[in-house]
């Protein structure tokens, strides 16, 4: 059975928001079912969906993404594959237009499984992926919210995947927190955190307050319940709870079974 789940992050949105962004799920889901549906890898299925949304720029990814204190677009994202558990992140990402395709290089390359910075930006220029002034990723509606000083609206984007061989794979990818110092990296790149994959447990991607994410563990605590027996709704509404009581945080985070 295949199957694939796309979320758009947490947080508030104004109500003309929501009509957009949800079309931007539809389209990012529907990218990443193609994949699947042609036989395709989770992995590559992950990978499109999520590089869908960060080209939309009403989500916090890629063209879109919220600003640093000092106004500038510093972006984090990381993927998984489940079947030979290779990961790859990338953080403090400044000018690549797809953060999930460099964090997809690292993984591929296999020589490290995080790289942050302009290190990162340099293997970017290497493999020929978009690379652009930083500049060409801010949006007026996130320089205006810079400039008066608002929350983002919305968060990190990512999502999960099944494939026709059973295999399972994550993606994560966010522009952080609206107005965090320049050099942040939030959950969105950390592997355990913001997102893993495991044929034998599941797959998982979250969305919310990344340093209360990344002090939990909260996917790994969440695909933990599942290999202990609990289905992935149940999995992810305990593990939630648990962030909540253990560290008054809430978030979101979508799983799936293997």
């Amino acid at each position: 059975m295949t199957a694939i789940a796309v979320h758009g992050g947490a947080g508030d949105e104004r109500p003309e928001e929501r009509a957009p962004r949800r079309a931007g799920i539809i389209r990012a889901a529907e990218t990443g079912w193609a994949v699947l549906a042609r036989g395709g890898h989770a992995l590559d299925a992950v990978i499109e969906a999520v590089a869908v949304l960060e080209d939309d720029p009403h989500f916090n990814a890629g063209v879109g993404s919220v600003l640093t204190r000092e106004g500038i677009v510093e972006m984090d994202a990381s993927v998984m594959a489940g079947d030979t558990l290779a990961a790859g992140a990338v953080a403090t990402v400044r000018g690549v237009a797809n953060p999930v395709r460099l964090a997809r290089v690292v993984l591929d390359e296999g020589r490290e499984v995080f790289l942050v910075g302009e290190p990162a930006v340099a293997l970017a220029r290497r493999h020929g992926l978009r690379v652009c002034p930083p500049e060409a990723l801010v949006t007026e509606e996130t320089r205006r919210r810079w400039l008066a000083r608002e929350a983002a609206s919305g968060n990190t984007v990512g999502a999960v995947a099944r494939d026709a061989a059973g295999h399972l794979a994550a993606a994560t990818s966010t522009g952080g927190v609206s107005g965090k110092r320049c050099g942040r990296i939030g959950d969105s790149a950390v592997i355990g955190a913001g997102t893993y994959a495991d044929d034998a447990r599941g797959a998982g991607s979250a969305t919310g307050p990344g340093e209360a994410i990344i002090r939990l563990g909260l996917v790994r605590a969440a695909l933990e319940r599942i290999a202990r027996g609990s289905p992935a709704d149940v999995a992810a509404r305990a593990a939630l709870a648990c962030l909540h009581r253990r560290l008054g945080a809430d978030a979101g985070l979508i799983l799936i079974d293997p």
